[in-house]
């Protein structure tokens, strides 16, 4: 384990926490869920189907949001959005729940995600802090620590089925928590090192490692409580396991896996924040879909250069898209905890870094939101002039009140998002 970079450690010439409000295990809690596609949806002036063509809650629907029209009351749409200098083209992606300006540049650094946020302030009320998943990538996710370090995702439905589900031997509990108090005392000593560094060091360096000791004092809390978790029988779920699909031109089938696997560990209260990342960007030739001949790769046809024989093909994708997210909020749609369904209590924050991958551009974001406790049914537009859009961390900075979280500001944030209210 590694200090945190200090000033001191660079040559001369180069020198130049809040409350939250968590709720009890039992006491019906809310969930966050982000889901990015990393190329977004067909779009320009001739290829757009995803935004509606009026604003208010009797908008028409459009083509896309008519795959969901039976939960049209679920869910808000957005257009004008997105995020404050977050530029860069594919770069982008990793900036889904974090809102980090610049991902292109080189010095760039990643900031703490929403999901990760969560995790500090209530993770330990779960066995799982946070899912971090992702399909067909294994080296770029959503997720990021407080000190803005990407998490690697996990790729396997059915390993993370097993990890909340399969209760381990007696052995391999055991084993288990061997490795978290061993953990604790790697932390211990570290720590016990640094703190001989401190009266030596400027003042900079001394706030910086004041953080450093709070982040591992955090760490060993969340060690200890997972110790306690895995003392505690897994939850039992009246459902088959999950199988992957075996091809990552199986894009779909490993999409709805995933949609399967979040819905499954918020209804046993086994985690309160996921996200994925939805890499099409590194997908093959997609396979199983009716609606079209699919006969160049995802990101070919994200590059359709207004070739109408592509963007029937990503058109299709696109559907694909909307019949999944279909299936997802009927699923959570279908249980219930007291007088609400498991929709109401889980936000869906959907949508992609692109406003148009053709032309690389991360303005005009399509955002979808659902569930909650917010009242939707509504399509809330802004202006789409790439300077004047709206920004998308405000809904960042909602979504995190909205989980009992009590922050004034989150990332670029200028408030919360305007025109949406709890329930």
């Amino acid at each position: 384990m590694a200090l945190p970079f200090l000033d001191t450690m660079l040559p001369t010439f180069a020198r130049g926490a809040t409350s939250s409000s968590p709720l009890a295990p039992n006491a019906n809690p809310r969930r966050f869920f982000a889901i990015n596609n990393n190329l977004g949806f067909a779009m320009g002036a001739t290829a757009q189907r995803f935004f509606p063509s009026a604003t208010g809650r009797n908008y028409p629907l459009s083509p896309y949001l008519k795959v969901v029209e039976e939960h049209r009351n679920d869910f808000t749409v957005f257009s004008g959005v997105s995020y404050p200098n977050v530029d860069g083209g594919h770069p982008a992606d990793i900036c889904f729940v974090t809102g980090a300006p610049h991902p292109g540049s080189g010095s760039f650094r990643n900031t703490i995600s929403v999901d990760q946020l969560i995790a500090e302030r209530i993770g330990t009320l779960t066995r799982f802090p946070s899912l971090t998943l992702a399909v067909n990538t294994n080296n770029r996710s959503l997720s990021c620590t407080g000190t803005g370090v990407a998490i690697p995702p996990e790729t396997s439905a059915a390993a993370v089925f097993k990890q909340l589900f399969v209760q381990g031997s007696e052995a391999e509990v055991a084993a288990t928590i061997t490795r978290l108090e061993n953990g604790r005392s790697v932390l211990d000593a570290v720590a016990t090192q640094a703190k001989g560094l401190q009266r030596d060091l400027p003042v900079r360096d001394r706030e910086r490692l004041d953080q450093y000791f709070t982040s591992v004092r955090d760490l060993e809390s969340r060690l200890k409580e997972s110790e306690g978790w895995e003392r505690k029988p897994k939850p039992v779920v009246n459902t088959a396991p999950i199988v992957d699909p075996t091809s990552a031109a199986n894009f779909f089938g490993k999409v709805k896996s995933m949609y399967d696997l979040a819905k499954i560990a918020f209804e046993t209260d086994s985690t309160r924040a996921v996200t994925l990342m939805l890499n099409s960007s590194s997908t093959p030739i997609v396979e199983g879909i009716t609606d079209a001949s699919i006969t160049e790769d995802y990101h070919n046809l994200s590059h359709h250069g207004k070739s109408e024989e592509k963007l029937a093909q990503l058109r299709a994708l696109d559907m694909q898209h909307m019949k999944m997210l279909n299936h997802l909020y009927s699923g959570l749609k279908s249980v219930k905890e007291d007088q609400d369904t498991l929709l109401d209590r889980t936000m869906v924050y959907f949508g992609s870094n692109f406003g148009d991958a053709n032309q690389h551009v991360c303005f005009n974001m399509p955002v979808l939101l659902a569930g909650g406790g917010f009242k939707h049914g509504q399509h809330i537009g802004f202006d789409r002039e790439p300077t004047l859009n709206y920004p998308l961390t405000n809904l960042l900075l909602s979504m995190i009140h909205r989980m009992g979280i009590d922050v004034d500001k989150f990332s670029s944030s200028t408030g919360t998002m305007r025109g949406l209210e709890m329930t």
